[in-house]
């Protein structure tokens, strides 16, 4: 629950969180954990990276800051259910259309690091069994 205050006219408002009763900090941290623990942190670490670095990529390419650049969406997991490499390239190139430079480069790096990729799914819930 957010309390907004307001002392005067000239000081800044501030926001304070209180914590529901019957709540405490431990509790909120282990569930936090929980929710990581069901996948792979490894995996959850590579991505991560590749995002990073997509983004790093991006912003040279389009010559802006992170917050300027397009509104495209790469989505790992889309090229990793494509059967061939020149399909992934094909779905790369369709989104970066609006980029002026070469984007060659950038689309062949990006394969190469996406083949190390497992696709991420939902872990199943424990009363579901796993697909074979």
């Amino acid at each position: 629950m957010a309390t907004l205050t307001s002392q005067d006219s000239t000081a800044q408002a501030r926001v304070y969180f209180q914590t529901p009763p019957g709540t405490e900090d431990t509790e909120v941290v282990q569930k936090q954990g929980r929710v990581t623990v069901k996948y792979d942190r490894k995996e959850l670490r590579k991505r991560l990276n590749l995002e990073e670095w997509i983004i790093e990529q991006l912003t040279d390419l389009y010559d802006c800051e992170e917050e300027e650049i397009p509104e495209l969406e790469i989505d790992v997991d889309e090229l990793l259910d494509m059967p061939t490499d020149g399909d992934r390239a094909s779905r790369v190139k369709v989104l970066l259309v609006d980029c002026y430079k070469p984007t060659d480069a950038f689309v062949t790096a990006l394969l190469e690091k996406v083949k190390g990729l497992q696709k991420l799914s939902t872990p199943p819930k424990k009363n579901e069994k796993s697909p074979p």
